[in-house]
């Protein structure tokens, strides 16, 4: 455990961001799933910008490597235009 004022406080940072991260996350991962489950394309193109923003935030912030990020919005924007 940590002995010194400052390593118990950086422990105490990582807790919260870590849960915090875990949210953000979670939340795209649903966003995502919920996405894929549509099965109308107006309702789909309304709701991809929103997902896509999700991506993007948890890629500036280093959550999710960048090509990661780009590689989900390509597969997603393709499946929403696939749509009947």
């Amino acid at each position: 455990m940590a002995n010194h004022k400052s390593s118990k406080k950086r422990a105490r940072q990582d807790a919260v961001k870590r849960v915090r991260n875990r949210y953000y996350k979670k939340s795209t991962r649903s966003a995502i799933q919920k996405l894929r489950e549509m099965e109308s394309q107006p309702d789909a193109v309304k709701f991809l910008p929103k997902v896509v923003s999700m991506i993007d935030r948890l890629a500036k912030r280093n959550l999710w490597h960048k090509n990661k990020a780009s590689n989900l919005k390509s597969k997603l924007t393709k499946f929403v235009s696939a749509m009947k």
